[in-house]
């Protein structure tokens, strides 16, 4: 029983992000994945203009 005193003692010591810090969060996931996403994106692009050349010289 001493581990779930233990468990209880680190919640409650725990410091919980606030309302704005945890949108701010959520935004900035949000653009790190758009952002890689779009990384992602072009480079398929790219890549697939560059397969397409080169199956069309043969």
């Amino acid at each position: 029983m001493k581990f779930i005193g233990g468990v209880f003692s680190v919640l409650k010591n725990t410091t919980w992000p606030t309302r704005k810090q945890s949108w701010h969060d959520f935004i900035s996931i949000l653009e790190y994945s758009a952002f890689f996403a779009l990384v992602i994106f072009l480079f398929d692009k790219l890549l697939n203009l560059g397969l397409t050349d080169l199956l069309s010289r043969f």
